[in-house]
């Protein structure tokens, strides 16, 4: 625990101007970021007395070991800064929104040359129309096959469009008249965008358009005595007026607004946002996050803000944000946000009316989200706890591992050795940090060895980062080595473009483990304890947990450690040791899957990597591409007569590899060459294969 005085900036040394600050650990990670309208004043807030600091800022000035600071030219690129550097370093005591769940989206890819209509998932795209997010995908689907009567887009893969247009025959939704069938020609791609912008219209609220069109049509259907025509247009009106009323009117004013509502205690808080479009309700979503800072309810409506809009622009900024609380000060938000549109934004607190009743609504659900948020976590927080106090006290470690990194060795039958390293914080997974190794070394198969290669490999990338970055050394102020000889940077793009190799970036090896374990039995915990040796770290506990009887190995003992079946100590280990086995296999078979796919093209001379992978997609395997033509071959784009002629010869004088056959039975299993396309992406090979050969593969 650091004494915050021994990093206080100098009197007079911290600038009177707007700017974001960053206090980092001992280790050179950031771990917080705030911003300020005065830098000096904000500062020195942090360096008061402790006993006057709320709980949780004394325990971040305490567990900092430096701050630095950058200075802008207005509050505005402060706030986009902030905004920038909370994405990019992660730090662990800034306010972050969770999800509570992976929301839906309607999407349009109008960057297709025939757009198409799907449910989308996961980061916007750009090119893409979305609409949402929806509570449920169902919910999705079932609007979209109400307005599929109307506007007949394309809804089908890609796979299946183009096997429509090879075949000349469209899917089903063609024959019943709920897609337009450009895969087979019926409508050309002008016609067909067109249709895709009018059902974008329509889902962004613009519906009144579209019914009095229809309405028309169909009177002028029925004066012509065009009888059947009418009533399709009555169905497809009936159809429209359904799919409307599953978006309830809220607004009667066709208000585009968003509205935000924050339910909080003094531990965590709970946010909802309803968007509505048009006065209707065209989705809702909800965060929760962790109050690690004393923070009022309005700083958090900012955090909400930028987390909702920080990568929007245009129309998907609305017209009007409806808060609890307005940020201190306001004037830079909505200003910032005003820039993201475009236009005018209105951010304000609703008094009366419509609005305000809704935004009860919204204060309920967020309220519930809360609670709910709570119900769930109260016994996850707590089993956490107690697994990480559990593994300190059978290791017999100084406090409990916060960060566990786990290591598996990989390969089948000596082919392809790799290694995985898995990281869990706070006996959670940390993906952003897990990296996988392939051995170099030495060739075949030798766990130990490849288990020292790998660890020293680790820990020399540590030391070497510890090393540049001068990890226990005062570094020089961010404000000094942000200036272009005219005084500081001002333009936050320039700010952030500078910061590119700035210390304090998440490195690949940058920050120490308290636990490594180990896949495997005593000589894996050996290798891995040596290999730490030699490097002259003695501050990391290595343990190892073997698959047999679930035992925990440690270095320099005969006897193992054995936790309770009922442990949740050991509970964590296996999650940890069963996380590093899957990171490993995946990475293995995907090597090996390439190797397969075109270990016979490496030797034909003139072809490269993308025509390599151009003829494998365009015939499935190597093993189609020895059989096809040379007219064939001559199909692929970019591969021309001699090309072909080149291939094919290289491939007839390759012999075919030995057949695979099952050691119990001496029956063969294929012809040799593994044909990819019959399995899945992630068992290209093993898939199929008798459990004698998929053991052979670890």
């Amino acid at each position: 625990m650091a004494d915050p005085s021994s990093y206080r900036p100098r009197p007079g040394e911290i600038p009177d101007s707007p700017g974001v600050y960053r206090f980092r650990d001992e280790h050179r990670r950031v771990i917080y970021v705030g911003k300020a309208k005065s830098l000096r004043q904000r500062l020195a807030n942090y360096f008061q007395d402790l006993a006057n600091l709320h709980p949780r800022t004394r325990t971040m000035v305490t567990t900092a070991a430096s701050v630095e600071w950058t200075v802008v030219s207005t509050e505005v690129e402060a706030l986009q800064l902030e905004y920038s550097w909370i994405k990019e370093y992660d730090p662990r005591f800034n306010v972050k929104y969770r999800d509570d769940k992976s929301y839906p989206y309607l999407a349009v890819t109008m960057d297709e040359e025939f757009p198409r209509v799907q449910v989308m998932r996961g980061h916007k795209k750009k090119g893409v129309r979305y609409f949402g997010p929806y509570g449920h995908a169902w919910a999705i689907r079932d609007t979209v096959d109400l307005l599929l009567r109307v506007f007949p887009v394309r809804t089908c893969s890609a796979g299946v469009f183009k096997n429509a247009a090879r075949t000349g025959r469209p899917c089903l939704l063609g024959y019943i008249g709920k897609c337009s069938a450009p895969c087979v020609g019926r409508i050309g791609p002008e016609d067909h965008r067109d249709l895709a912008e009018e059902f974008c219209d329509f889902m962004a609220g613009r519906t009144g358009t579209y019914l009095r069109r229809l309405e028309k049509q169909m009177m002028e259907a029925a004066e012509e005595m065009e009888y059947e025509r009418a009533a399709r247009l009555r169905d497809d009106i009936e159809a429209l007026k359904k799919a409307m009323e599953k978006n309830a009117v809220v607004l009667a004013d066709a208000t585009d607004a968003d509205l935000i509502a924050v339910a909080e205690d003094e531990l965590e808080a709970a946010v909802q946002i309803f968007h509505v479009r048009g006065g209707r309700v065209r989705g809702q979503r909800g965060w929760v996050t962790d109050k690690v800072e004393e923070i009022t309810t309005g700083a958090l409506v900012e955090h909400a803000l930028q987390q909702l809009y920080g990568e929007e622009t245009g129309d998907a900024v609305p017209k009007e944000v409806l808060v609890p609380a307005l940020p201190e000060p306001v004037e830079p938000v909505q200003e910032w946000l005003t820039v993201r549109r475009g236009a005018n934004v209105s951010l304000r607190i609703p008094q009366r009316g419509d609005k305000k009743a809704l935004m009860e609504t919204v204060q309920r659900n967020a309220q519930q989200a809360l609670a709910l948020h709570k119900t769930k976590r109260a016994s996850d927080l707590t089993t956490r706890s107690r697994a990480l106090e559990e593994i300190a006290e059978a290791l017999d470690l100084d406090s409990a591992p916060l960060r566990i990194e786990c290591y598996d060795i990989s390969h089948l039958q000596g082919d392809d050795v790799v290694a995985s390293m898995v990281v869990f914080e706070d006996g959670l997974q940390r993906k952003s940090e897990y990296r996988r190794f392939q051995i170099k070394g030495f060739a075949g198969q030798d766990d130990v060895r490849s288990m020292h290669e790998v660890i020293t490999r680790r820990f020399r990338r540590y030391l070497a980062e510890k090393e540049r970055t001068g990890e226990w050394a005062d570094g020089p102020g961010t404000e000094d080595a942000l200036t272009d000889g005219d005084g500081p940077l001002t333009g936050t793009d320039e700010i952030i473009n500078s910061l590119k190799d700035d210390d304090g970036r998440p490195k690949k090896f940058a920050y120490p483990p308290q636990l490594v374990v180990v896949d495997g039995g005593q000589p894996q915990v050996a290798a891995a304890r040596r290999a730490l040796d030699e490097l002259g770290i003695d501050d990391i506990a290595v343990c190892g947990l073997a698959k047999r009887l679930e035992e925990v190995w440690l270095p320099g003992d005969d006897d193992p450690v054995v936790l309770p079946r009922t442990s949740e100590g050991l509970y964590l280990l296996q999650r940890v040791r069963d996380e590093a086995h899957r990171f490993a296999i995946t990475y293995q078979r995907t090597k090996r899957a390439k190797r397969f796919r075109a270990g016979l093209l490496d030797d034909v001379p003139g072809l490269g990597e993308t025509r390599k992978q151009a003829l494998v997609k365009h015939f499935g395997s190597v093993k189609k591409l020895r059989s096809a033509t040379i007219e064939e071959i001559q199909e692929v784009p970019g591969i021309g007569r001699k090309t072909a002629e080149t291939i094919a010869a290289a491939l007839a004088q390759a012999a075919p590899a030995a057949p695979a056959v099952n050691t119990a039975t001496g029956e063969i299993i294929d012809d040799g060459e593994p044909d990819t396309t019959a399995g899945s992406p992630g068992e290209p090979v093993t898939a199929g294969l008798p459990d004698e050969r998929r053991g052979q593969e670890r």
